[in-house]
């Protein structure tokens, strides 16, 4: 008994994040200075810059806050003055998609959506399932 009643809890968890998700989203989109990408990405351009931009390919230097809708902190390179480096071939959709918008020295806020993250499934203890995803961060150098 105590397992059915664990699987429903799950369950209506993902459905409360699914629906705090997609609430959240759709204020989002209509906030001054959000963007939205075909696929469904938000974005806010905190700093631009010209330049060229990296591809799928590529391999990227950034700073970067990753945190969920609460506020919890997933990942804080700023804070540990220590840019991370990495492949944007092994990223999730929306993360790749919105570093390839970027040229080096911009600084964006992404919003990804679920279906461009970690989905239904989540992502261990630490992204619950259909939970966004924000990004802040700054392209330091890409080759």
């Amino acid at each position: 008994m105590g397992r059915k009643e664990g699987k429903k809890m799950n369950r209506g968890s993902a459905g409360q994040n699914k629906k705090k998700s997609s609430d959240f989203l759709e204020k989002n989109r209509k906030k001054d200075g959000i963007y939205e990408t075909a696929s469904g990405l938000q974005y806010e351009i905190v700093k631009e810059t010209s330049g060229d931009k990296p591809n799928e390919s590529s391999i990227v230097t950034v700073h970067q806050r990753a945190m969920l809708l609460g506020g919890k902190i997933l990942d804080d390179t700023y804070k540990e003055n220590k840019p991370m480096e990495f492949n944007l071939g092994d990223v999730i959709d929306g993360y790749r998609e919105g570093l390839m918008m970027m040229s080096i020295g911009s600084r964006y806020r992404f919003f990804v959506p679920p279906e461009l993250g970690w989905g239904k499934k989540g992502s261990g203890g630490r992204i619950g399932p259909y939970a966004v995803v924000i990004f802040d961060v700054a392209l330091q150098e890409f080759y």
